[in-house]
């Protein structure tokens, strides 16, 4: 314990100790943010490339299927976290992407390309039966 604290108890009385030095402090503090802050900005891009997925056929494909996946009910909204109404026509519009995408990359896809997008529109398609019948 500090000697003020101490003497404190003994006398019995209780002191209100003002520090204003903080004040200082505390602007000091917010000054060294603020210029550590500019300088970060200055140095890097506003978006970083490590944070953005490799543009592939698979990751634009799986964007599509996510949609449709969410339109059908099988996922959760990623906005909201909750499962949504089935949107029937926004699914059928996500199977018609995927497929036109399929059909106009024929013969320049690789083979686990073709096997990915070949999975995801038959998942797709048969959710969307499912989905329709009920």
């Amino acid at each position: 314990m500090s000697d003020d604290k101490i003497n404190d108890k003994i006398d019995g009385e209780k002191k209100i100790i003002i520090d204003e030095d903080w004040k200082s402090q505390v602007e000091a503090e917010k000054e060294a943010a603020r210029i550590k802050q500019q300088q970060g900005q200055a140095e890097q891009p506003a978006v970083s490339e490590e944070a953005l997925l490799a543009p592939t056929l698979t990751f634009l494909a799986s964007t599509i299927y996510m949609q449709g996946a969410i339109a059908m009910g099988l996922l959760p909204n990623p906005l909201s976290d909750k499962q949504s109404s089935v949107q029937i026509d926004q699914a059928r519009h996500a199977i018609d992407l995927l497929s036109m995408l399929q059909l106009k990359t024929e013969g320049n896809r690789t083979p686990e390309e073709t096997e990915e997008l070949e999975g995801m529109l038959h998942q797709l398609r048969l959710a969307y039966i499912t989905v329709t019948q009920k």
